[in-house]
């Protein structure tokens, strides 16, 4: 078989984005081409010259929390009096709903990143006289609230190109037709910062418009005046941010404040007036997510124990299991067990779940065959939250796990989405310059692995807290040597062993020296 060279390389990675249209922020579509937006950038302008009161509803994750600060962002910046409500996972639930709408005093409700699936709230908004806007981006259930107007991408009638956006993108979108019909002078650039983490964070599609927004965005990320990114910068010890400190490091930071206690600590660290009050409530929230990380790894044991590897899909349950966590849960167990996984939390005669899949699994349709036994269900492709009475829980594992089995799942290893075997002598600075044109990396256009076989293991090391990565120096044939990174290795690995390996590549900067550095995906052979 042929081993692949650089220019092998760039094509497969150019042929990723063949057919995307969206290629520059010049080229992104209208935001008139978005159902209904213009009918609610008409109805806030005249909330806006009649001082009528605005409410901003958002959501407790990254994306929503990102979408508040967005949209009140922008009031504050044209003195636009308005107020904001994240509602509190553990006290209000999810989403506009009646309890929310009890502490409301509105004319103009706007949901952003929630909303569409709102019928009830709807329907008391109307009764009371309130005229709701609902920004989403989550599927629409067939029956829709009877909202004054609903923008969202995946509506059967919109016409905007692009319905794999994230709320954050939906109510950016609303922002440019606010300023359009308000005739106002607005850099709307400012956001991509923010929105370049909400897409990623939210796990979009990084192909055209999501790929066009977040390779900019994380640009003005890394020179941001926005203090609370100063303060990550500065916490963090950190230089330049990529798409993998956005998943691993600034979204589990924005996330864990919902998760554990409340949003609002996120979304005042985001709209912190100077890098002084950034870092004092950065330094709240990092302590919030290290309470996550215990609370999620005591969780994880309990779960392993209670996994049955012979189910088509994970179905666990607990009393009283820490409900902001239960989705990192479902996460890890996937992707230890490359099978989806649904973990609920129950609480008296309710359980709430989180769920999460693998390649090719459209988590949210198997659980919508299900509906006749839920209280209420959402989400996406990927990822879903479910909401049933603990007595039909038995009942839905085995129907979900009945379902599935119609599915081809066949056990998915690194080596099937590797671009095949490359030479040693092929791993240098101008193969990294080739991989950072085509990122950022992420959903639907993953970090390419590569495969390199008969590496003679020259050094061992044990790294982490427990020693659970190991850090390992190889040698070609030809006596050239890489280094590399295996995190979780459960693997026996010893000075001589010969290697078959699966890698993407990073760079590693050591005292400002870079160097190609590879990250083990998986062992093939050991000889």
């Amino acid at each position: 078989m042929t081993k692949l060279n650089k220019e092998s390389i760039r094509e497969l990675l150019k042929k990723r984005f063949e057919n995307d249209c969206h290629t520059k922020l010049s080229l992104i579509p209208s935001p008139f081409l978005f159902k209904d937006i213009k009918k609610a950038a008409l109805r806030i302008k005249a909330a806006i010259q009649n001082s009528e009161k605005i409410t901003i509803v958002g959501d407790y994750d990254v994306d929503g929390v990102v979408s508040s600060v967005i949209l009140s962002e922008f009031f504050d910046d044209f003195g636009i009096k308005h107020s904001v409500e994240i509602p509190n996972r553990f006290s209000d639930g999810y989403g506009l709903n009646p309890q929310i709408l009890d502490r409301i005093q509105a004319d103009v409700i706007i949901t952003v990143d929630n909303g569409i699936s709102s019928v009830e709230a709807a329907q008391i908004c109307k009764e009371r006289g309130i005229d709701l806007i609902i920004t989403d981006h989550h599927t629409p259930p067939v029956l829709l609230p009877d909202a004054y107007a609903i923008v969202n991408p995946k509506q059967k009638d919109c016409e905007f190109p692009n319905s794999d956006i994230c709320g954050a993108q939906v109510a950016w979108y609303l922002v440019a037709a606010i300023k359009e019909v308000c005739g106002y002078e607005y850099e709307l650039s400012k956001f991509l910062d923010m929105l370049s983490i909400a897409i990623v964070a939210d796990m979009m599609d990084l192909k055209d418009i999501n790929r066009t927004m977040v390779k900019s965005g994380l640009r003005l990320l890394n020179y941001s005046n926005r203090p609370a990114f100063a303060a990550i910068r500065e916490a963090f010890k950190k230089e330049h941010f990529d798409s993998e400190d956005v998943s691993f490091l600034i979204s589990p930071l924005l996330n864990s404040s919902g998760r554990m206690e409340d949003a609002l600590f996120s979304y005042g660290f985001l709209k912190s007036s100077s890098k002084r009050e950034a870092l004092a409530r950065l330094e709240e929230i990092i302590g919030i997510n290290e309470r996550r990380k215990e609370e999620e790894k005591a969780l994880l044991e309990i779960s392993l124990k209670l996994v049955n590897e012979d189910d088509n899909i994970i179905v666990i349950w607990g009393e009283e299991w820490h409900e902001g966590v239960v989705g990192i849960v479902a996460s890890r167990l996937t992707k230890r067990f490359k099978k989806p996984s649904i973990v609920f939390s129950l609480k008296g005669n309710y359980a709430k779940g989180s769920a999460r899949s693998i390649t090719g699994v459209d988590i949210l349709s198997l659980i919508t065959e299900q509906s006749d036994l839920l209280l209420g269900f959402g989400g996406h492709f990927g990822a879903a939250g479910v909401l049933i009475l603990k007595d039909n829980m038995e009942i839905f594992k085995k129907q979900i796990n009945e379902s599935i089995k119609n599915l081809c799942l066949k056990e998915h290893t690194a080596l099937d989405d590797s671009f095949g075997e490359i030479e040693p002598e092929a791993i240098d600075f101008e193969l990294l310059d080739i991989l950072e044109d085509y990122g950022p990396y992420g959903q639907k256009n993953p970090k390419p692995l590569f495969t390199l076989k008969n590496m003679t293991v020259k050094v061992v090391k044990s790294v982490g807290k427990d020693g659970r990565h190991k850090k390992l120096i190889l040698r070609s044939n030809d006596n050239r040597h890489i280094e590399s990174l295996f995190f979780n290795c459960s693997q026996d690995i010893k000075k001589g062993d010969i290697v078959d390996i699966v890698f993407s590549i990073s760079k590693n900067n050591f005292r400002g020296l870079i160097t190609p550095q590879l990250m083990i995906k998986e062992i093939l052979e050991i000889r």
